[in-house]
């Protein structure tokens, strides 16, 4: 009988672990996501080391740079809205920390009913009852399934998605300043080599007229000389205006006004890091925004969890207590207290299909979550390519252009000195000075362009907001 007894006794434990084993949360483990060969690039990394890993003051060593960042960090809209993002996301997480414990409520009360003189009681309380009561009550749900245990780890979750996000609009912020700030240095230098040439070009007015009194040269001439001119101030004049504009861009970032940038000259730049991209799968932990999506993807998976739990029995304690009495001055007696403690065991049949639905949503957000972390890795790797290549192109560019402006501008001065001796015409003249301008603002342009596509890559790899 004993023995009987004894079985049945591990009988049943045995089948409280098995459901527990069934039922618990289960543990977010990292999906096996592509994170290698991420880079459409040739060059085979041989360690970790990444640009990302660089401070972005070690990055942009320009002082009055470092200067509007730090002002950017400080002031910028966008980072200042984030952090209100994380103190809400904190507090979640501080209710859902606090869920473990019971609730507690107070109530103090004063209860006058009026009865009828003629009925069972009226007659006896004399027509009225006043009842004073003091009270608590209380109740707790034990965390049987894991139920509050997986809400916890999902406000956990959301809560350090909302700090990478974070991080991502700070890294964001610093690689549109100093984007802004390199192409604002880029305009500058275009518009001094604008305005130096609209000084050559007003000589060479001068020069034009002269031939043609000499009989060089006819009207024709001048005037497509003057027009050249006047194309070079319509240069000045857009140049000035997107100065302008990107100032006011500038200040937008800065969380500031609209005013004029203090600055720099691009010939005081020296922007050549080394380039080194370290492994694809670096991105997991450099990216902020690859890491709010894994963070993303665990809240779905959590939730999910709670959403499993809803389907089993909960186990809750609820109680109350206090002083209850007719009479007032009676009200603090020990005659007067008073107790209730329930313990019950709920389990759902039929409500709807409102717990199933639940799950079956809470699955397919939880497969939405993890498709938007993959999609958010392969950007990663489409935007180092991308901005690797640039990079690649420009800087080639770059000295393929700076042989062109040599070339163009030898071309320019010649022409003049040959137009005074008839051996060209005014048209090849005008067409060599045109072309030397251009080839000069476009070497400026690939300049910028090679700066911002360092800026590119620093922001793909996951660099800035360390």
């Amino acid at each position: 009988m004993r023995l009987a007894t004894t079985y049945k006794i591990l009988l049943v434990a045995g089948a409280g672990l098995l459901m527990q084993s069934c039922f618990t949360a289960k543990t977010y483990k990292r999906p096996d996501v592509k994170a290698e060969n991420l880079y459409r690039t040739e060059v085979v990394a041989q360690d970790s080391a990444s640009l990302a890993d660089i401070s972005w003051e070690n990055l942009f060593t320009d002082t009055v740079l470092q200067k509007h960042i730090k002002t950017g960090l400080r002031n910028n809209f966008d980072i200042r809205i984030a952090i209100q993002n994380i103190t809400a996301a904190e507090a979640y997480l501080k209710q859902a920390k606090a869920s473990y414990f019971p609730s507690l409520s107070g109530n103090a009360t004063w209860t006058h009913q009026q009865l009828a003189r003629n009925s069972q009681f009226g007659s006896f309380f004399n027509g009225a009852i006043d009842q004073y009561q003091l009270s608590g009550n209380l109740s707790w749900e034990a965390d049987i399934w894991g139920k509050i245990r997986s809400n916890k780890r999902a406000a956990a979750a959301s809560y350090l998605q909302t700090i990478a996000a974070n991080q991502a609009v700070k890294t964001q912020v610093i690689t549109d300043i100093a984007a802004t700030y390199y192409q604002l240095l880029s305009l500058d230098a275009q518009l001094e080599v604008a305005q130096q040439t609209l000084g050559n070009r007003n000589e060479s007015v001068e020069t034009i007229q002269a031939l043609k009194e000499a009989g060089s040269v006819n009207e024709v001439g001048v005037k497509q000389t003057e027009a050249q001119k006047y194309a070079t101030e319509l240069i000045i004049a857009d140049l000035k205006n997107s100065i302008v504009i990107l100032e006011n861009y500038m200040s937008l970032l800065l969380g500031e006004e609209p005013m004029a940038i203090e600055r720099t000259t691009l010939a005081q730049q020296q922007l050549n890091p080394d380039i080194k991209l370290g492994f694809s799968a670096s991105l997991l932990r450099n990216r902020p925004d690859v890491i709010a999506a894994e963070y993303g993807l665990v809240n779905a998976f959590e939730l999910t969890n709670v959403a499993r739990s809803n389907f089993y029995p909960s186990l809750t304690l609820t109680a109350s207590g206090g002083l209850q009495s007719i009479d007032l001055k009676e009200w603090f007696s020990a005659n007067s207290l008073f107790a209730n403690i329930v313990t019950g065991l709920a389990q759902p049949i039929f409500n709807q299909r409102q717990i199933r639905t639940q799950y079956e949503v809470s699955k397919a957000q939880q497969e939405q979550a993890y498709i938007e972390f993959e999609q958010a890795l392969v950007n990663a790797g489409h935007e180092v390519s991308d901005a690797l290549s640039n990079y690649e192109n420009e800087t080639l560019k770059l000295s393929i252009r700076e042989k062109q402006v040599d070339a163009l501008t030898k071309a320019a001065d010649y022409s003049d000195e040959l137009l005074e001796y008839g051996m060209v015409n005014y048209l090849e003249v005008l067409t060599a000075k045109d072309s030397a301008l251009n080839s000069e603002l476009n070497l400026l342009d690939n300049k910028y362009r090679q700066y911002l596509a360092i800026i590119d890559l620093y922001k793909a790899l996951g660099g800035g907001w360390r």
